[in-house]
């Protein structure tokens, strides 16, 4: 299950890395070029696909895999945390209790998620920037990058405002999820431990 997740985000990832070095790239350097096909063509032109393009592939895997991982394994436990304490299981709910546990559940999913993996996701900014880290290779531009802002400041810096994102997103992403389930008569993978 969680290596499923964990597979899935690692493949993904290989496609959002060029991507989101774009994004950031566009957004610390609003000059940089006038739109995302500019950027990329910049970039691959100035510093190559594998400094321009996946410098922060360490860091968006440090970030989205313990992130998918925690989203999904703590979502599941949160609900049956949630219908244990009701004595009650999904089925014997209604919509507005079972959208009521899949926004919950998805609050606390998404702020879980969001301290997990929020040191990488400061780093990634960080690392996209032009200049960041100085020159050498791209673990050694992180190291410098740790160093310069420090541990502490790279996990809490702008945590609260990506918690109550994170969470917010989350939630309505386990809440429209959970809802076209129900819609369509789908049923939930429910793991349980063999015995």
């Amino acid at each position: 299950y969680l290596g499923a997740a964990a597979g899935a985000e690692f493949i993904a990832d290989i496609f959002l890395c060029p991507l989101e070095a774009c994004r950031i790239r566009s957004v610390s350097d609003p000059g940089y070029a006038s739109s995302l096909p500019g950027v990329a063509a910049r970039l691959i032109k100035e510093e190559g696909v594998v400094r321009g393009f996946y410098s922060g592939f360490g860091p968006i895997l440090f970030k989205q895999i313990p992130y998918t991982m925690a989203k999904f394994a703590v979502q599941g436990r949160a609900a049956e945390y949630l219908y244990n304490s009701m004595g009650k299981k999904p089925a014997d709910c209604g919509a507005v209790v079972n959208t009521g546990v899949s926004l919950s559940s998805g609050v606390v999913a998404g702020v879980v998620s969001a301290i997990i993996s929020h040191p990488a996701d400061t780093l990634l900014s960080k690392v996209n920037k032009a200049g960041a880290g100085g020159d050498g290779s791209i673990p050694q531009r992180m190291m410098n990058i740790t160093k310069e802002t420090g541990v502490a400041k790279l996990c809490t810096q702008g945590l609260g405002a990506r918690c109550v994102m994170i969470g917010t997103l989350t939630a309505l992403q386990f809440g429209i999820f959970d809802s076209v389930m129900r819609a369509l008569g789908a049923e939930k993978f429910h793991f349980h431990e063999p015995h």
